[in-house]
Formats: structure tokens, sequence, C-alpha cells
């Protein structure tokens, strides 16, 4: 599976910003999806996940109440819609993938897609 993360740009404090992250192949409705951020002189953290199936999602405390998950298997897409943002929200956001997944939080992931910049300002 590849994968291509993208929609990142600057966005204001308390602005939204939708990114998306296409994978490729036929068995991508059978991968549980992340996203995971990066921020300067920070550790990868886990933002949110979803279950291969779609129905269970997952989100770090830190998101929670602002960041929504989608996938669209027939699109090979998974989303992240950022809401709400906040500059410590500033980072390069990562989509990975692992097979059957669900809770992606300190799992393995088996694919990792390039990132995309995310940064707002105050």
């Amino acid at each position: 599976v590849q994968l291509q993360a993208s929609g990142g740009g600057l966005v204001q404090a308390g602005g939204s910003l939708r990114l998306s992250c296409a994978g490729s192949g036929r068995t991508f409705s059978t991968y549980g999806m992340g996203w995971f951020r990066q921020a300067p002189g920070k550790e990868r953290e886990f933002v949110a996940s979803i279950s291969w199936s779609g129905d269970t999602t997952y989100y770090a405390d830190s998101v929670k109440g602002r960041f929504t998950i989608s996938r669209d298997n027939a699109k090979n897409t998974v989303y992240l819609q950022m809401n709400s943002v906040k500059p410590e929200d500033t980072a390069v956001y990562y989509c990975a993938a692992r097979w059957r997944g669900t809770d992606l939080a300190g799992a393995r992931m088996d694919y990792w897609g390039k990132g995309t910049q995310v940064t707002v300002s105050s």
C-alpha cells in the first residue's frame, strides 16, 4: 500500500483544515488507518485512527472534539477534518496503515506516507 497525504498549509488559529490521504491498491479497505504528527524537536505522536471496517474511531485527548477522522473506501482515501485549530497543532502530519488495525495508538504500522506540513498561526 502506498500512501500520499495532502491538504496541509497555513491556517489561522480557530480555523479549519482538511487533510486527505490517498492509498493505492485494492486492499485499502482491509487496513486500519491512522494520522500521526511530529512537531519540531518532538517525537512523532498519535493523533487519530479509524478501524479497517470504518465503524470505530480513536483520538488523542489533545484533539478529541476538534478533529474528525473518516474514510471512503470507494476512493481509497482517509480524511482528517481539523477544526478549531491551535498553534500547538503545528506539525508535519503523516498517514499510516496497519493491516486489520483498529486502535492504532502505540501500534507498529505497516506503511507510512510522506508527511504534509500544517502550520497554525496565532
